[in-house]
């Protein structure tokens, strides 16, 4: 596909000219539509022998106009780049539903959506160009963890498996016309670890090369992942892939995430981005940190030097992304740290030489 060399190299130009604005959540947007059963199935899966509600993935094929919707929220509101809507557009994740065998119409259906409503709002404003991140989440399996307490070697995927999902995901959201793939969330290093792999054999199997972006996620106060990493380790277990950028999603608010955004931009040789929820959860599930909050701590960052693309995980609205672009708007990038050419190793920490 060589007419995604061009989107791709201009969106790798911008990063060095200034901050990129990443969409929001999708999740909390689709949660105000209180879609029901009825919506998820549409009329091709009114018959499916398990539910779907909450199968967000799947309303690219039964509710495409809510989606488009809330995508094209996030391109007023100054976004950037927007994520397809694909978090769970793998055979694993979609065989919770018995919707395997649709993961990859799914993905090439979500991507073509983001696809136009970028193009068209590039359309409107050229010198704004609007780009799409194919996404690719951590899958509802780990790779090093095991799910049985009594069997620590226990596992429910693997890595060949992980591999050939991704893979399909990767082919799929290519066939989308995505600018580049996002590897997201990512909790399970060696869950990333396949995906990073099937996307670059990917690459090789099909003569092109995409722009790869990377997020891990910090699951908690400790300032690691779920599978143990401190973030200079999972910064280390991913620089050979040279991402366009790397960075953290998720788990925690921007208040919690700032140590861990320093360690990441302290160490990145590439472009940094995060984008973190608005606050932790309050008791009812719903997230009370306000656009004009969310917004001050990015700026902080990017008045620090740690950002390169910011947008908004979980709890974050249009509102939220609205105020974050307002409030990095004509701010300096963050300058990629030189290669130093140090041997960098990692288990649970980091190991430098």
């Amino acid at each position: 596909m060589p007419n995604q060399a061009q989107p791709s190299s201009r969106l790798a130009q911008l990063l060095h000219e200034r901050i990129l604005i990443l969409d929001g959540a999708m999740g909390t947007m689709i949660q105000r539509y209180r879609l029901e059963e009825a919506d998820y199935r549409g009329e091709r899966f009114q018959d499916w022998p398990s539910d779907l509600k909450g199968n967000n993935d799947l309303l690219v094929l039964t509710k495409p106009g809510v989606i488009r919707e809330i995508h094209e929220q996030y391109l007023e509101a100054g976004a950037d780049i927007l994520e397809t809507n694909t978090f769970n557009g793998n055979r694993l994740s979609q065989a919770d539903y018995g919707l395997q065998d649709y993961a990859a119409e799914i993905d090439t259906a979500a991507a073509l959506l983001a696809r136009d409503c970028a193009d068209r709002y590039t359309a409107l404003n050229p010198a704004k160009p609007r780009f799409v991140a194919g996404v690719l989440g951590p899958t509802s399996k780990t790779a090093s963890i095991s799910p049985e307490v009594n069997d620590p070697g226990a596992r429910n995927t693997h890595f060949d498996e992980l591999v050939t999902i991704y893979a399909e995901a990767t082919r799929a959201l290519i066939a989308g016309r995505v600018d580049a793939i996002l590897i997201e969330t990512i909790f399970d290093t060696l869950n990333a670890k396949a995906a990073a792999f099937a996307v670059d054999q990917v690459f090789e199997e099909d003569g092109l090369v995409l722009p790869v972006m990377i997020s891990g996620t910090i699951t908690d106060a400790s300032g690691r992942t779920l599978s143990g990493q401190t973030v200079e380790a999972f910064y280390n277990s991913l620089r050979h892939v040279r991402p366009l950028s790397i960075g953290l999603n998720c788990a925690l608010g921007p208040d919690a995430l700032r140590p861990h955004v320093e360690d990441m931009a302290r160490v990145a040789e590439f472009c940094t981005s995060f984008h973190p929820n608005a606050g932790l959860p309050n008791e009812m599930g719903e997230y009370d940190m306000t656009p004009d909050q969310m917004a001050a701590h990015i700026a902080e960052w990017v008045d620090s030097g740690f950002v390169n693309i910011v947008g908004g995980c979980c709890g974050s609205t249009p509102a939220h992304i609205r105020a974050i672009a307002a409030a990095v708007a004509g701010k300096p990038p963050r300058q990629p740290r030189e290669h130093d050419h140090r041997l960098r190793l990692s288990g649970l920490e980091a190991f430098n030489a």
